[in-house]
């Protein structure tokens, strides 16, 4: 993923199959070519992938865009959460939590205190508890823990989250668009670049 802020290489999850595939498929037509990032609030997240922004006008309230298609059903795994550099599908409020065919974000979220997700258990997460292993994440890294289990998460970013924190940052309008486009280009990667980036992280 490029934009004029950065880059960044995205994993899709093999355990999310129709949002992998779904996301394949839209990278390899080139649907996400000139998309902007729509919705930007920083702690939080960056929300890209209406096909209306390619075009759209200053100002223009944006995110109600699809692709042709039906939504994606919801592929909630215990192991996937909203920790910070996920990829998580946007939806609307549909009781099944079918996902946009399209529509995207990348987790920034913050860091949180055991006290602060003691409180969410008991409030957004109406008491279902999180797995120690991933409160050390949340505790560390930081991310967004109020929507787990509730959007689905298929990829993370495993290179470029500086390109995350630099979106985040910018001045958005009072739709939380940013005053100042942000274009984005998607491409899959090759085989070969594949085996390198693997080759590189065994010599980590």
């Amino acid at each position: 993923m490029s934009t004029s802020y950065g880059s960044s290489i995205i994993r899709l999850y093999d355990e999310t199959p129709l949002h992998r595939d779904n996301m394949l498929k839209l990278v390899r037509d080139g649907f996400y070519d000139s998309l902007l990032f729509h919705r930007v609030i920083e702690n939080f997240m960056i929300q890209g992938g209406d096909p209306n922004s390619k075009d759209a006008a200053p100002g223009e309230r944006l995110g109600e865009g699809e692709a042709p298609g039906p939504r994606i059903p919801a592929e909630f795994r215990d192991s996937l959460f909203h920790k910070k550099g996920v990829l998580a599908a946007a939806r609307d409020n549909n009781p099944e939590k079918a996902s946009s065919n399209c529509q995207f974000y990348i987790v920034q979220g913050q860091v949180f205190t055991d006290e602060q997700l003691d409180m969410l258990e008991q409030t957004r997460l109406e008491g279902r508890e999180i797995p120690q292993w991933q409160r050390e994440v949340y505790k560390t890294i930081g991310g967004t823990p109020h929507l787990d289990q509730t959007y689905t998460v298929f990829g993370e970013v495993v290179q470029g989250l500086a390109m995350i924190d630099t979106i985040a940052a910018v001045e958005t309008d009072s739709f939380d668009r940013p005053e100042k486009d942000v274009k984005m280009t998607i491409r899959e990667l090759t085989r070969r670049e594949v085996r390198r980036l693997e080759y590189e992280d065994n010599q980590l």
